[in-house]
């Protein structure tokens, strides 16, 4: 077993069983890591071959059944399923779709993840071969898995707040190795190296950007741009631990900041002060989203949302944006994430963690200080 209890996972199967007998869903499809991990505990950096598929069955009524390549029968076996199917992989003309085909066969409806953030990790051509020979109807599991998913154990708010704390002690370095004349690659080098000496199992993501008076993106990788005296810097981190992320990021000028990015860094942290300040449970995502908004002013971002939820994937749901109506419940974490336009094309985002308790919200990432922090 991979950092999660077999009784938690089991503990999820049972409640994920309850849902599909409500929904109406005979058995359960998963092809994808993020699930596939958070029904087995089963983590491996092997999702990396897209050569190999991994699937699972969860029977509303019967035990789960794994259909996994041989290679990773060895590691799986530490898991406790009882019933696992092994073929020889890669093998494209049958990669474990015969043996789908035969355990799927029994079941009149399959949910399948089809909705909004979902994704297929298999050829399109096997899952349309095999929904033909299967027979069944297919129907969109996504609101079952994503209302499971959104609210955390205390197992997994654990691992959060670890990454958090990690990632938290790897910004605190930052003024203290990156200097004007230093590379973004540089820089992110190190910083890198920092997430990883305080104890990240990974650093999936991070991405950087700088320039003489702000920066235009926050999606960029590091490049060979050197900084200078005038420039503003943000990293964003997804690092991992136990399989779980934080997500946040923070900003640093080098040198003393000009008005218009003092403000601008001000607006955005009195707009993330306001939202952690007011979240709590029963309020809506879109709520949070408005409080934010209407902090900042509906003309200084344009900017689709301003935070999601945060797990085993960087961003999971709810989208704290103004469509989305998902009630916030204890349990959730959530990133806050306010954007503000300034200047020529500039902007400038804040992003802490967060998650929602019984009376409010409690900030799981070391806050960011009021005022830009000068290198």
């Amino acid at each position: 077993m991979n950092d999660i209890s077999r009784d938690e996972v089991f503990g999820r199967i049972a409640i994920a069983q309850n849902n599909m007998i409500d929904f109406g869903i005979d058995a359960l499809f998963i092809c994808t890591e993020a699930e596939f991990f958070y029904f087995t505990g089963f983590r491996t950096q092997f999702w990396q071959s897209p050569a190999r598929p991994w699937f699972l069955v969860i029977p509303a009524k019967k035990s789960p059944i794994a259909i996994i390549p041989e290679i990773g029968l060895h590691l799986f076996k530490t898991c406790g399923f009882k019933q696992v199917i092994t073929w020889p992989s890669p093998r494209p003309r049958d990669e474990g779709i015969s043996d789908l085909i035969k355990i799927l066969k029994k079941f009149h409806s399959i949910g399948l993840s089809m909705g909004p953030e979902s994704s297929l990790r298999m050829p399109l051509n096997d899952l349309l071969m095999l929904q033909s020979q299967v027979g069944s109807e297919w129907r969109d599991a996504t609101p079952i898995i994503r209302k499971q998913r959104m609210i955390k154990s205390k197992n997994e708010i654990k691992f959060i707040k670890k990454i958090c704390n990690i990632g938290g002690l790897a910004f605190s370095k930052v003024p203290k190795f990156a200097s004007s004349g230093d590379s973004l690659i540089s820089i992110s080098k190190q910083f890198t190296k920092k997430l990883l000496d305080f104890g990240a199992d990974y650093v999936p993501y991070l991405a950087v950007a700088a320039g003489h008076a702000g920066y235009c993106d926050i999606i960029s990788p590091p490049n060979e741009k050197k900084v200078e005296t005038g420039d503003i810097l943000i990293l964003d981190t997804g690092a991992t631990f136990k399989g779980y992320f934080c997500d946040f990021d923070r900003n640093f000028s080098f040198g003393k900041p000009n008005k218009d990015i003092a403000e601008a860094y001000r607006l955005a942290w009195i707009a993330t002060e306001n939202a952690i300040s007011y979240a709590k449970p029963g309020m809506a995502a879109s709520q949070l989203f408005d409080i934010m908004n209407k902090t900042i002013g509906s003309d200084n971002s344009s900017v689709g949302r301003f935070g999601h939820g945060l797990g085993i994937q960087l961003t999971e749901w709810p989208s704290v944006c103004s469509h989305d109506h998902t009630t916030l419940m204890p349990g959730m974490v959530i990133t806050i994430e306010p954007s503000v336009e300034f200047g020529k094309n500039f902007i400038m985002v804040h992003e802490e963690n967060i998650i929602i308790t019984d009376t409010g919200a409690e900030i799981l990432t070391l806050r960011a200080p009021s005022n830009i922090e000068i290198i």
